[in-house]
């Protein structure tokens, strides 16, 4: 068992939710019980190790049966190291250090995806977070998200993506423009989701999401520039028939990102 707090491995795993230091290791922590399950049914090769105490690994018992039978290490700790390891106020027992995995943006483009999330510019990472998550459920091929997007392996976006991270393909710190011209070339229609757009049902109405599909998502304060939405091949708005000033972002995404869904499968 690790019981002190400052022991070097403790600190190392600390120091990641920092960004530098995921950056300087390419590794990121990974933080509950749900989303370490995942990642041990999904991609148990990520895993670098995984702290849990005695207490979470009675109550999860899974866990250290999945963990064993991928080969993953699993180190007992007091609350304490748990406590200084974990992002969160209230840790839940069980955290893992894992290898950043970004697809490259060629490799996404070989697969030939037909929905594809772009996110521009999203800084809040419960967003981010949350569209990987909604994404993974539409059933899209990727999330992409530029280079002056959140990190998609800060803490809190892992936290919010409840274990999607994977199970859908991300594309990192890429540049919006070349981005979106590859995606054309390869196929896709290019959809930006703005406040000037057209009516989401004129757009299903014309066969427009019946294609592949690539959904550009701006940043949560203001949205799309105008040189941005000219990058794409239609604006399009999701209308709202109450009284709501708007919709945040996420959910904008999820109806976008179904509606797409659905138009494909029908």
């Amino acid at each position: 068992m690790i019981d002190n707090p400052r022991s070097p491995r403790v600190r190392a795993a600390a120091k990641l939710a920092k960004k530098n230091q995921r950056a300087e290791t390419g590794l990121f922590l990974l933080e509950g019980p749900q989303a370490v399950a995942e990642a041990l049914q999904y991609r148990p090769e990520l895993i670098v190790e995984i702290f849990a105490t005695q207490a979470a690994l009675d109550r999860y018992v899974g866990i250290g049966r999945a963990a064993a039978d991928a080969g993953c290490r699993v180190e007992q700790v007091t609350d304490a190291v748990l406590e200084t390891i974990a992002d969160t106020v209230t840790p839940q027992g069980v955290v893992a250090v894992c290898r950043q995995f970004p697809l490259s943006l060629d490799e996404l483009l070989s697969r030939r995806p037909r929905l594809v999330a772009v996110l521009e510019e999203v800084r809040d990472p419960g967003n981010a977070g949350t569209i990987i998550r909604v994404a993974d459920a539409a059933g899209a091929d990727a999330v992409i998200l530029s280079g002056t997007s959140v990190d998609v392996f800060n803490p809190k976006v892992v936290r919010a993506t409840t274990g999607s991270l994977f199970h859908v393909p991300v594309v990192v710190g890429v540049a919006l423009e070349p981005t979106l011209q590859k995606l054309r070339e390869a196929g896709s229609r290019i959809l930006a989701a703005d406040i000037s757009g057209d009516d989401l049902l004129a757009v299903r109405s014309d066969g427009h999401l019946d294609g592949p599909t690539a959904w550009l998502f701006g940043n949560e304060a203001r949205g799309l520039t105008r040189e941005q939405l000219d990058l794409a091949d239609r604006a399009v708005i999701v209308p709202i028939y109450g009284k709501a000033e708007s919709l945040n972002l996420a959910t904008a995404a999820a109806v976008c990102l179904y509606e797409s869904a659905f138009a494909q499968r029908a």
